[in-house]
This record gives C-alpha cells, structure tokens and sequence, in this order.
C-alpha cells in the first residue's frame, strides 16, 4: 500500500509541474473548463458528457507525454538532430490530432445545443 501511495504522489508531482511549467497545457486546461462550463450552461446529454470528458482527458493526456517526450528529448542533446526531430514533431502531431478530432467533436455536441439554447431564450 506504501508504494502506491508514493506512486500517486509522483503521479500527482508531475501533473503539478506539467501545470507549471507547459503554456500549453494551461491552454489545453482552459479549453477543457470553458467546454466544461458550455457543458452545464446547454445541459448536454450524459452520453455527450462522456464525449466532451473524454476528448478533454485524451488532449490533455496526449501533451503531457507530448511534454515529457520534448525534455526528454532536450535532455539528449541540445544541438539540432534530425532524428530527435522527427520524434518530437510526431508527439507533437498525436497532440494536434487528437485536438482536431476533439474540436469536430465539439462543434457536433456544441452548435446544435446552442442554437437549442438561443431559440429557447426567443
């Protein structure tokens, strides 16, 4: 039980200093909350929560080892290297997929509850 303890709070270290330390996850983050906030504002669907929680937590989770992968990197070499290159350009690409998909997701879920939400306000 010791040692899963200690495995959450290095868990929990290291989603403080992704917070800290990555602009863009504070991006990503805020992002997350305001469609959070649509969320509970347009009274989405459970099935469409399940939707927008997970696209957050997948963007979210993505640049995080998107983040990882970039020190890791850094801590390699600090010179230009084609290789370390293309590995974070790669990690950087899941990150934009996975928001791209995520957006198309969100337009789905958000426009049709929003024009809902205005024509019920007429």
């Amino acid at each position: 039980m010791k040692k899963f303890i200690y495995s959450v709070q290095f868990a929990l270290q290291g989603i403080k200093q992704f917070f800290f330390r990555d602009r863009n996850g504070r991006i990503q983050t805020v992002i997350g909350i305001i469609a959070i906030i649509l969320g509970f504002i347009l009274s989405i669907s459970s099935f469409q929560w399940l939707l927008v929680l997970f696209c957050i937590g997948i963007v979210i989770s993505l640049e995080m080892i998107n983040s990882a992968i970039e020190r890791y990197c850094d801590l390699v070499t600090t010179d230009f290297h084609p290789g370390i290159k293309i590995i974070k350009d790669v990690a950087a690409g899941a990150v934009l997929v996975a928001s791209i998909f995520s957006l198309v997701i969100g337009f789905i879920i958000f426009i049709p509850a929003l024009v809902h939400f205005l024509n019920f306000l007429k």
